[in-house]
């Protein structure tokens, strides 16, 4: 099976959202959620990431998770994934009562393919301060892709994670979690890099763009948004509009895309130093904003 072939798959299948210009997104992948411990890349992005989540509810925008948002390879307890980060699942509750909350999975989190992994990680949690159990994302979905159409002219966006172009972590994913937990994640510790990961192999890295790129020509250059990469793209408007939303796993930013007002862009959050000492957490703006319709066919 070709990755062409499971990239076309999945925009088949995609599950699809109308928006119009009214309509505000952010999109955000590469969360990779983890213990808090050693080789939690995520732990020391949590409270940006908390802080971003909560100006974007705040602001009426859907939350769209395009995949690797929970750390499962490293993992294999949920609860301890939970425990660390508490607080930022009961802000995806927040998106998900208002039905503003959409998750792709990719492959660290391809568990989610399964109905009954989502039901078990997800759906409730145990409150140690009432000693009980309490809803969370009860009815929570997980897709492999979503498809964006603009309710006006029919013109779509291809949302996907990006590992159907890499065959190492699709085909093999479940080989390749077993080297993760057994092999890399001890490694990691001690300062080495996962070779099987395009986001620190720049030769997979690029091999995976390529293919995306040619998938996207072959099909009416239409536009596509992925992660998996962690290297965030922004096109030019003559350029294959082929988007990258980056990752939340930077060494001292999360990247992430907006949609709103029929504009995309690209932002990332950081912390930045003020004259007084005091540390702040600044949203700044990367790429864009550039109207849809230069990359939209």
């Amino acid at each position: 099976m070709s990755s062409n072939f499971r990239i076309s798959r999945a925009f088949k299948n995609a599950k699809r959202i109308c928006f119009n210009a009214d309509s505000k997104y952010v999109l955000f992948s590469d969360s990779h959620r983890g213990d808090n411990g050693f080789a939690d890349d995520f732990a020391h992005n949590r409270n940006m990431f908390k802080h971003a989540l909560e100006y974007y509810y705040n602001n009426d925008f859907t939350y769209i998770e395009l995949g690797d948002g929970d750390e499962l390879w490293e993992n294999r307890n949920f609860s301890k994934i939970f425990k660390a980060n508490k607080h930022i699942y009961l802000w995806l509750k927040k998106f998900h009562d208002n039905n503003r909350l959409h998750f792709i999975w990719g492959n660290h989190d391809m568990k989610y393919k399964n109905p009954t992994a989502i039901r078990k990680n997800l759906h409730y949690y145990y409150d140690s301060v009432t000693n009980s159990k309490k809803e969370l994302l009860i009815g929570a979905t997980f897709s492999e892709a979503i498809v964006l159409e603009d309710e006006n002219s029919g013109k779509k966006i291809f949302l996907l994670h990006g590992h159907q172009a890499d065959w190492f972590n699709y085909v093999f994913w479940r080989f390749s979690s077993f080297l993760v937990k057994v092999l890399w994640k001890p490694l990691q510790i001690l300062g080495f890099s996962d070779p099987t990961s395009p986001a620190q192999n720049f030769k997979e890295r690029i091999k995976v763009e390529q293919k995306l790129e040619k998938w996207i020509q072959e099909n009416n250059n239409q536009m596509m948004i992925t992660g998996h990469t962690h290297r965030p793209r922004f096109p030019d408007k003559n350029e294959i509009p082929f988007f990258n939303d980056g990752s939340c796993v930077h060494p001292r930013s999360i990247t992430g895309i907006e949609i709103e007002n029929n504009e995309i862009c690209l932002i990332k959050w950081h912390i930045i130093t003020l004259k007084n000492g005091t540390l702040q957490i600044k949203r700044t703006l990367l790429e864009g904003p550039e109207n849809l319709k230069h990359y939209m066919n």
